[in-house]
């Protein structure tokens, strides 16, 4: 087993500020939707989650009942 010394612990630290230094400068050049267009964006996830529900949801629901019916 490898014994960890005190300059390991040290560059690890300074990696670890290195890596949120650089996520910081990285989030800065995102470009955050406005307000309106999170809004936007939300309702359509929603819509098209419900939509996919229903359809799946039919879907299986007709299978159901056709293999009832292939098995009686």
């Amino acid at each position: 087993m490898a014994v960890q010394t005190n300059a390991n612990k040290l560059d690890k630290t300074k990696s670890n500020g290195k890596f949120f230094k650089y996520v910081r400068a990285e989030l800065k050049k995102v470009i955050w939707p406005t307000k309106k267009e999170l809004t936007s964006y939300t309702s359509v996830v929603i819509t098209t989650s419900v939509i996919a529900s229903v359809v799946i949801w039919a879907a299986d629901t007709i299978f159901g009942k056709a293999l009832q019916i292939i098995i009686k």
